[in-house]
């Protein structure tokens, strides 16, 4: 089905490039405008049709454009790099649940140099990162067969995340599943080839990779939707 998204214009990439070379507030604020006609337009329509999409495999995933889109300014507080803009435009469209539970969720980017399409949990909080590594070892073998899904597996790969070197308290280092249990993110990413944002080719393959990684996503969102309050699960292992 169309998507009416045409892709982004050639002027996009031209003005990241650019802000990449003058990434300074004296350069970007008089062309503020050109960022929000042709990048921050075009990634609002391309939200937008992505939503329209998830509606259909993964509605609660459906997020306002407005909200989804990140800001293009750059939190420097606590980094060494104090350039103030990021040179990239990205949106993230997480699970719709009662309360603020940290849930996982799809995530893409636009930049010159590719395009990323991402899915998961990334950096949660302890209490989230316990219930995920609870679920994980008590279902294993369900996201073992998720994960071996042809499509999935073909257009994302496997789980990526940053880890521990030991396993976890509470957890056997001989569990079946240590491997993802050790992990401290639970991330497929893959990056395309920046030859597709301009063309309306761009929906499609990002939106086939969210469809792919829905059910992941979902396993993971799991027990952060039904999950004991936070108190309960750190007490557990304690």
């Amino acid at each position: 089905m169309p998507s009416g998204f045409a892709g982004f214009p050639a002027e996009a990439a031209k003005f990241l490039r650019s802000l990449k070379r003058n990434n300074r507030r004296e350069w970007f604020q008089p062309r503020k405008h050109l960022y929000e006609q042709h990048v921050k337009a075009p990634m609002l329509e391309l939200v937008a049709a992505l939503n329209a999409g998830l509606a259909r495999f993964a509605p609660e995933y459906v997020t306002d454009p407005k909200k989804a889109i990140f800001r293009i300014y750059r939190d420097t507080r606590f980094s060494h790099d104090k350039t103030p803009y990021k040179t990239h435009i990205a949106a993230s469209f997480s699970r719709r649940a009662p309360e603020r539970l940290g849930t996982g969720g799809f995530y893409f980017s636009i930049s010159p140099e590719g395009i990323e399409v991402a899915g998961g949990i990334y950096h949660p909080e302890p209490d989230v990162m316990l219930a995920v590594r609870t679920h994980i070892g008590e279902h294993h073998e369900e996201l073992r067969r998720i994960l071996k899904v042809r499509k999935t597996l073909t257009l994302m790969g496997g789980l990526q995340g940053a880890e521990l070197t030991r396993a976890p308290k509470g957890f056997e280092p001989g569990h079946p599943a240590i491997g993802w249990i050790k992990m401290k993110d639970w991330i497929l990413d893959v990056t395309l080839d920046a030859s597709l944002a301009p063309t309306p080719k761009l929906h499609g393959e990002i939106l086939e990779r969210f469809r792919a990684m829905a059910p992941v996503i979902e396993f993971l969102n799991r027990p952060l939707i039904a999950r004991k309050p936070a108190k309960d699960l750190l007490e557990y292992y304690s």
